[in-house]
């Protein structure tokens, strides 16, 4: 009979210590976790941000140049595409047409003929649905030197708001490109630039 009951007695202690640890484990298991059933958890990543540029029709050298995310603005800037021109069509003259553009490539030493340093190289795209016309050479870029500093010509000298023209190029001053490429090295780049008007 002692021996009976020093077995419950026992018995008692293990479910006791078995329950204690139970309770000790669910607690480090963090609420919502699928960790007690044997699924795995993948950490939500925020989305990725989205390029947009938009047309100002009133004034194409005093547009803007966002970073998005969400439908939330993270980051705006002027831009300028175009020599004044709103015919998506002019080759050389008219601002950027309408679209979702592929980012081909980006660099922070381009070394083009005419375009060098912050540069982002975009695709070949028709002007306008149905049309043979393609805008080609379509960059977003600025002023610079291929170093990123300012040149002593036209072309690699930033001298202010007339420089917002292009020959269709989305365009920015040097800070602001600057600025652009390390938020984007930040957030992550998007894939496209969307431009609307």
């Amino acid at each position: 009979m002692r021996q009976g009951k020093r077995f419950l007695r026992g018995m008692t202690a293990t479910v006791a210590v078995a329950a204690a640890a139970s309770m000790t484990a669910a607690a480090d298991v963090p609420q919502g976790s699928h960790a007690s059933s044997g699924l795995k958890t993948t950490p939500v990543s925020a989305p990725a941000p989205v390029l947009v540029f938009d047309k100002n029709p009133s004034d194409p050298a005093n547009s803007r140049l966002s970073v998005q995310r969400n439908g939330k603005i993270l980051a705006s800037w002027r831009a300028g595409s175009g020599d004044g021109s709103q015919n998506p069509c002019y080759k050389n003259h008219g601002w950027m047409p309408t679209g979702n553009w592929k980012i081909n490539s980006r660099s922070t030493r381009y070394n083009g003929r005419l375009i060098k340093g912050y540069a982002i190289y975009l695709q070949d795209m028709t002007c306008k649905p149905g049309s043979k016309v393609k805008r080609t050479e379509m960059f977003i870029h600025s002023e610079m030197n291929r170093d990123g500093s300012q040149g002593g010509s036209e072309a690699r000298r930033w001298d202010g708001p007339g420089d917002y023209r292009s020959n269709g190029c989305v365009k920015l001053a040097p800070a602001d490109i600057k600025d652009l490429f390390k938020r984007l090295d930040q957030t992550g780049w998007p894939s496209h630039l969307r431009v609307v008007n």
